[in-house]
């Protein structure tokens, strides 16, 4: 159990979905040392999309920390990151409405995480996905993640459970993984639907789904209600 003497304590979480939407699961790991996963938990959530797995993996990781301690929580999903650090502030202005004036995805998740941030200290920390020399402790909350969407059972410390295994597809080589912008295209791990993880350049100005623009030359994937930035792709299926 963690303590509420600790400083501050380092986290992961991550969820998948193996077709987006299609069978989820999320994951939530605590480190004593930034490094090696002290405490964890996976499970899963049936049918759901890749951004409703990755909400509920914070939501989670959230109700199962001690509000009192400082909390660092490194992820890999810009959606959910972005969703309760960026767009929500405006979202709560707006009634929960998108900038273009339509319903939030995934709301009754994003007012959760929002109730449970309040009075806390909590560090978001973008970590790119697949490296080949990434985080650790990301790393061990995709497999989890990966492995309670693949099982649909529910795994973790408290359990007894084993290490979650290696990933199916480890990355070949770190340049094949890399983007030298740091931007996320498909997530083996995570089941991004084929043709639409695809990242294409912009040859004209737009607006993305989440109602910020994108400029031409910047890079653009397909969602469902046409182009927009890679990270919001799935925002519109949650």
């Amino acid at each position: 159990m963690i303590g509420g003497m600790r400083e501050r304590v380092v986290a992961a979480c991550d969820g998948a979905s193996k077709g987006n939407p299609g069978p989820a699961g999320w994951a939530w790991v605590v480190s004593e040392d930034a490094e090696t996963p002290a405490r964890w938990e996976a499970g899963p959530l049936g049918t759901a999309t890749n951004n409703v797995a990755e909400l509920t993996a914070l939501e989670r990781l959230l109700t199962a920390t001690d509000p009192d301690v400082p909390l660092e929580v490194r992820m890999d999903s810009q959606y959910a990151m972005k969703a309760v650090t960026t767009w929500l502030p405006g979202w709560k202005r707006n009634g929960w409405k998108t900038a273009a004036g339509k319903p939030v995805a995934n709301q009754e998740l994003v007012v959760r995480i929002d109730e449970l941030l309040d009075g806390r200290t909590v560090d978001f920390r973008y970590v790119p996905a697949h490296q080949v020399d990434g985080d650790p402790l990301n790393d061990f909350a995709d497999r989890a993640a990966s492995q309670a969407a693949t099982a649909q059972l529910a795994a973790g410390s408290a359990l007894g459970s084993s290490e979650p295994p290696p990933a199916p597809t480890a990355p070949a080589s770190a340049g094949s993984r890399r983007r030298a912008n740091g931007t996320r295209t498909a997530r083996a791990g995570a089941g991004a639907a084929g043709s639409s993880s695809r990242t294409i350049k912009a040859k004209f100005p737009g607006r993305c789904v989440c109602g910020r623009s994108y400029a031409a030359g910047e890079s653009i994937a397909k969602n469902d209600q046409g182009w927009g930035h890679p990270e919001c792709r799935t925002a519109a299926a949650g």
